[in-house]
C-alpha cells in the first residue's frame, strides 16, 4: 500500500473520536487530570526545573495512556465476554493494576520533585 495523506487525515479522525470517546466515558480520566492540574499549578507555583517539567509531564502522560489502554481493554472484553468469566476478570484486573502502577510511580516521582520545595518553605 502507498502513503495516502486522506487515509492519514482519516485516521487522526479515528484517534480523535477514541480521546473523545475516552474523555467522555472514562471517570478516572477525570481524575486523573484533576491532580494533573494539580500538578500544574504546583509547578508553576514552585517555579520548577525545565527537567522537573519533563518528567512530571512523561509521567503523567503514562498515567493517561495506561488509563487509555485499560479503557480499550474493558470495552473489548466486555464486548467479546459479556458472560462473566474469571479470564475476563483477570484480563480487566490486570490492565487496571497497571493503570495503579503508573499512578503509583507518578506519585512517588511527583513526591520526589515537591518534598524538596515543600522543604523549604
Amino acid at each position: 500500500m502507498s502513503f495516502s495523506f486522506a487515509k492519514r487525515a482519516k485516521s487522526f479522525v479515528h484517534a480523535t473520536r477514541g480521546i473523545w470517546l475516552y474523555v467522555k466515558n472514562t471517570h478516572n480520566a477525570w481524575l486523573h487530570f484533576t491532580v494533573f492540574v494539580i500538578v500544574i499549578l504546583l509547578g508553576i507555583y514552585f517555579k520548577i526545573t525545565g527537567q522537573e517539567w519533563e518528567i512530571l509531564i512523561l509521567t503523567s502522560g503514562l498515567v493517561f495512556v495506561t488509563e487509555a489502554v485499560n479503557s480499550a481493554i474493558e470495552v473489548d472484553i466486555d464486548l467479546t465476554s459479556p458472560e462473566y468469566h474469571p479470564y475476563a476478570r483477570d484480563t480487566k484486573d490486570i490492565a487496571a493494576g497497571a493503570v495503579l502502577i503508573s499512578a503509583i510511580f507518578a506519585l512517588v516521582v511527583g513526591l520526589f520533585i515537591f518534598l524538596p520545595h515543600i522543604f523549604q518553605i
